[in-house]
């Protein structure tokens, strides 16, 4: 699944590799210098896209690591770290759609081949690395999709369960089968999988290391929609647009109340919590243009104030 074209890059400018200078020359120049230019030449395995208008406010965050089916090593997650602290910086963002450019992969999960080559310590470490990055992206005030086409495994399944929706294509296979190498899911698996699905479905998923399908994750709440194969992208993309379309800082609180008040153990803090972002939102200008709009007959023009 690529991207479609236009899509612009976290700074501004047109997606894409740029090729060499032709003025440029490696002729003569010492071995040290072809191997950095190799380097400096290597795909990244994380982009961070904006999309143009019509669709201004929808990020894409694409995982590009066909080699390994996006398997996750350290370098990827400082990339995502780094394109999570980007999304955190833009004032105009309103949705991140998390996807993938490698056909059949969402995500293998962690890079075993890289981990084999670990300390117990060094394990651990990239354990605890992985679940704040996570939970990071969790926190993004604004709604992420995620936009699962083939396996979404171990800590791929992770990064998806961090999004706040999950769009399948009927191809999709979604699975924690950390315990079959004899760990446990480690970067928020076993915490918001039973939050997502139920402590019981959870628990069976996890204990059998079981994958199931996309129309599966459906029925259990896992994912919002099973969609012909090839066409989770469009799906998740019309649902962002359509997030875009309404005010920008009721979404924020939306979030904020559902993702907080969930937390809370009795009814009564979690209706405390609803009403102090309600608050928030009833001296904004998108509320007033809200009303304005609707007494007019006419679409709102929200500007997040």
């Amino acid at each position: 699944m690529r991207s479609p074209r236009g899509l612009l890059t976290a700074s501004g400018y047109l997606a894409g590799r740029h090729a060499p200078s032709p003025s440029v020359s490696t002729t003569g120049h010492n071995s040290l210098l072809a191997r950095t230019f190799q380097i400096l030449a290597q795909p990244e395995s994380v982009r961070l896209q904006k999309h143009p208008a019509p669709n201004s406010g929808i990020l894409e965050l694409r995982l590009e690591r066909p080699e390994v089916k996006n398997a996750i090593n350290w370098d990827m997650m400082r990339m995502l770290r780094s394109a999570i602290e980007k999304i955190q910086a833009d004032t105009t963002a309103k949705v991140v759609l998390v996807a993938s450019s490698v056909p059949g992969a969402f995500s293998a999960g962690a890079d075993l081949k890289e981990r084999r080559l670990m300390s117990s310590s060094d394990v651990g470490g990239y354990a605890r690395s992985l679940r704040s990055t996570f939970s990071s992206f969790e926190a993004l005030p604004i709604p992420t999709i995620a936009v699962i086409e083939g396996a979404a495994l171990g800590g791929g399944l992770e990064l998806a369960l961090a999004c706040d929706l999950r769009i399948c294509g009927e191809n999709a296979e979604l699975g924690l089968p950390e315990t079959s190498l004899a760990i446990i899911p480690g970067a928020g698996g076993t915490q918001r999988l039973p939050r997502i699905i139920g402590r019981s479905r959870a628990k069976e998923l996890i204990f059998t290391g079981r994958r199931c399908g996309a129309a599966e994750a459906v029925t259990m709440g896992l994912a919002n929609y099973c969609v012909p194969a090839g066409e989770a992208y469009q799906k998740a993309l019309d649902i962002a647009c359509e997030i875009t379309q309404k005010g920008p800082m009721g979404i924020r609180m939306a979030k904020k109340a559902i993702n907080e008040g969930a937390e809370v153990a009795d009814m009564s803090s979690a209706l405390a919590i609803e009403g102090e972002c309600y608050e928030q939102l009833l001296y904004t200008q998108d509320r007033v243009e809200a009303l304005a709009a609707f007494a007019e007959k006419r679409k709102p023009v929200y500007t997040g104030k």
